[in-house]
């Protein structure tokens, strides 16, 4: 007997006579307000366990040999589809003309609606190859002549683009560009026209219009919580046109899942900066995209929450709230007990 009495006085829960036990109104208010506390704070511990979160890591980047692809879906609702064209230029001074991917154009209306689609192999790699044709027929007198009054084709197109300029014709220009894996830039430009038909067509620089919208920039698939900073980017210009620059950092990034499935990506941070034309200049305008690498490799990495440290939480929350209505039911009951007590006393 001596053994059970002493295991029952560590009884940290002891227990009362239903008898001494008094249940009153104000006891039941709080219990079914630190029940529906306690119900709330269980099912958000409960989806904060069962929600993943991500961690961290930073290492020096080994990659090699690898290509940077270039997702990229830019509208110029100022410019027509004949006379943008994309060209691209690494660190080592590779003037890329033949770029081993798909990129396409989409003719729009003044209200921004598609008319029509066009494949471009690359414009500036067609006026190389449009150039080196002229060189080879200089030699012929009715070539020269030419030269000077336009052949048909450029006469035809300078009418096209001029119709279309006047119907207030814009272009959507979109794709993928696999370049190398150094630093370089890419523009969208009219640097694909002759000089002289762009003369012909746009009479000066200052009125080609490269007012765009960046509807997406990217160097590499999307991971979840991937913010690309120039998503959404409008620029619109009312008055004189000049060079648009934007200075891009890129991040190599690979983003591991909880499944353990690995995704190679890349994000990156910009700066803006743009060049208004002057009656001097002998550029033309355009929108150039300047980007580098860095030698930094960001990893993030998804992970799960452990079962223990949910039972802990679990444990405090619940613990605590059951603690701290338990407080304010007494004390509720010893501030209507001393009111109630002194209305009774009064009434003998």
């Amino acid at each position: 007997m001596g053994v059970k009495q002493a295991i029952k006085s560590l009884d940290a829960f002891p227990r009362a006579e239903e008898h001494l036990l008094q249940k009153t109104r104000s006891g039941a208010l709080v219990s079914v307000i630190g029940l529906g506390i306690m119900a709330t704070l269980f099912l958000h511990e409960l989806t904060y366990y069962l929600h993943t979160y991500t961690v961290h890591q930073m290492s020096v980047d080994l990659t090699r040999g690898q290509t940077l692809p270039i997702h990229i879906n830019v509208t110029f609702p100022s410019l027509a589809c004949d006379v943008l064209s994309v060209d691209a230029i690494d660190m080592s001074g590779k003037h890329e003309v033949d770029l081993d991917t798909n990129i396409w154009k989409l003719r729009l209306n003044s209200h921004g609606q598609i008319i029509g689609t066009e494949y471009l192999s690359d414009l500036v790699e067609k006026e190389h190859s449009h150039n080196h044709d002229d060189k080879d027929h200089n030699h012929d007198p009715e070539q020269k002549l030419h030269s000077h009054g336009f052949d048909e084709d450029a006469e035809n197109l300078i009418k096209k683009v001029k119709q279309a300029l006047t119907d207030g014709e814009g272009c959507r220009v979109y794709g993928v560009l696999d370049v190398q894996r150094v630093a370089g830039n890419f523009h969208i430009s009219v640097h694909g026209l002759n000089i002289m038909v762009a003369q012909m067509i746009f009479e000066g620089a200052k009125h080609v219009n490269v007012s765009h919208i960046i509807h997406d920039l990217s160097f590499g698939p999307k991971y979840p919580g991937i913010h690309n900073p120039l998503d959404g980017t409008v620029r619109i210009l009312h008055e004189s046109s000049g060079i648009f620059k934007y200075y891009i950092k890129i991040v190599p990034t690979e983003y591991r899942y909880i499944s353990k499935e690995v995704l190679p990506t890349n994000q990156f941070s910009v700066t803006e900066y743009f060049s208004p034309m002057n009656d001097f200049d002998r550029s033309w305008p355009a929108v150039y995209f300047l980007y580098d690498l860095s030698p930094i490799t960001v990893t993030i990495k998804e992970e799960k929450r452990s079962f223990l440290h949910f039972i802990t939480r679990l444990c405090a929350v619940l613990g605590g709230t059951f603690a701290v209505t338990g407080m304010l039911d007494r004390w509720m009951f010893r501030i209507i007990e001393a009111v109630t007590k002194p209305s009774a006393s009064s009434m003998r």
